[in-house]
């Protein structure tokens, strides 16, 4: 609530002023980025809710709120806030802010459009249908490998990139003769993707608000990344982890002896409330644990957080466990960087992603390790995966406890 009165008063909303309200429905916005380039974004906004629209996706904002003529879209589980000014009840401008200090990233938006980058449908000559061996380079000679997945009817074209750390959510966009168009935005950095495709090569840019990098792709229905349970394993000699770390609300110390974990199955997830994979994996999560819990099967989530300060991770952690329901424990694990992330996790060989999954059975040996998260916006991956986390909880739950524990029943 602070935030959002101090960006009020940079927008110079007057509550004496006569408020004009938008109008209820959809909108079309666009990012402003340098170089004149726009990444376009769609929205409905339903009274003090918002949906931010990507292909089958609809990222629900409640507490939408209007103060005189200034609109104000609150993202809360990524601490960040779309700040409007209400030009007319169909024209909105403003910017999409992390902070008050934060100058923002401009946008502005318009009632009644649908479309996402042609008002007009255009012919589309090509087809990016299927998988991609994908490479995404930058101006310091960095490059990843990446698996694209797309599907396109007609020119409308949807999908995303995978990678060995999570994959790149919802993208949706439009074929428009040998080019393609690309962007998402659903509450954390606005995406824009541009290229052109030439018979089964592709070539492109992500455009950044702060910078660009470059995309070569060949067509390739063989397209895979490494195998995720393979990135990051135990060290030589490990059997299990050995943490110790408070709660993130109660402050209390938690860890793996903990009486409540005894015996059971447990989940670690090292996570990022910033991450958006990290994200998408509660919203999993945290359903899932409700109907699977009595099983005997525990999460923990070891949170890092762009502030080692207890209290900022709790407000953040706050925002992640009232969106989804959150009811297993998070604890508050320190700052959000890998390499401090494998120095208080040292049995691991490397935390090399936020998420990180690691599978514990009833005796306290961990099983599994799986680098990033393969999320719904990869379609038949994710049910995959989902398939494959609820095997290796069974075949967790199907160890033997340790005597001790399971004749106290596991408490």
């Amino acid at each position: 609530m602070k935030k959002l009165t101090m960006i009020t008063a940079l927008f110079g909303a007057s509550l004496a002023q006569a408020q004009v309200a938008p109008q209820q429905g959809h909108w079309r916005g666009t990012f402003a980025f340098p170089a004149g380039q726009e990444a376009p974004f769609n929205f409905e906004l339903k009274g003090q809710t918002a949906y931010l629209l990507n292909g089958t996706e609809r990222f629900e904002l409640k507490g939408v709120t209007q103060k005189g003529d200034s609109l104000f879209f609150p993202v809360e589980v990524y601490d960040a806030v779309l700040a409007a000014k209400i030009d007319s009840p169909t024209q909105l401008s403003g910017a999409f802010k992390r902070s008050v200090t934060d100058s923002g990233i401009p946008f502005k938006a318009e009632f009644g459009k649908k479309h996402r980058f042609f008002e007009v449908t255009p012919v589309a000559n090509v087809s990016l249908k299927g998988k991609w061996d994908v490479t995404i380079g930058d101006d310091k000679g960095n490059a990843r490998q990446v698996v694209g997945v797309f599907d396109q009817v007609g020119s409308k074209l949807t999908g995303t990139f995978l990678t060995t750390t999570g994959d790149f959510r919802y993208l949706e966009g439009t074929v428009k003769g040998e080019e393609f168009f690309l962007s998402a935005f659903s509450g954390s950095n606005p995406t824009l993707i541009r290229g052109k495709v030439s018979g089964n090569e592709l070539t492109g840019e992500f455009i950044g608000f702060r910078g660009n990098q470059t995309i070569k792709g060949v067509r390739n229905e063989k397209a895979a990344l490494p195998d995720a349970y393979h990135l990051t394993t135990l060290k030589e000699g490990a059997s299990t982890l050995h943490f110790a770390f408070p709660d993130a609300f109660t402050g209390k110390t938690v860890s793996l002896k903990d009486p409540k974990y005894q015996g059971k199955a447990v989940i670690v997830t090292v996570l990022g409330s910033w991450c958006p994979n990290c994200v998408d994996e509660a919203q999993f999560l945290a359903p899932w644990y409700k109907a699977n819990r009595a099983r005997g099967v525990e999460i923990i989530g070891l949170s890092f957080e762009r502030k080692n300060d207890p209290a900022f991770a709790k407000t953040r952690l706050e925002a992640l466990k009232n969106r989804f329901g959150v009811e297993y424990d998070l604890l508050f694990a320190g700052v959000a960087d890998k390499k401090y992330a494998s120095s208080v996790l040292p049995e691991l060989s490397e935390v090399l992603s936020f998420p990180t999954t690691i599978y514990i059975d009833r005796s306290g040996k961990v099983t599994k390790i799986h680098t990033g998260y393969t999320g719904p916006a990869t379609g038949a991956y994710y049910e995959e995966f989902v398939k494959e986390f609820n095997a290796d909880v069974n075949q967790l739950l199907a160890t033997e406890a340790p005597k001790s524990t399971a004749a106290a029943g596991g408490k």
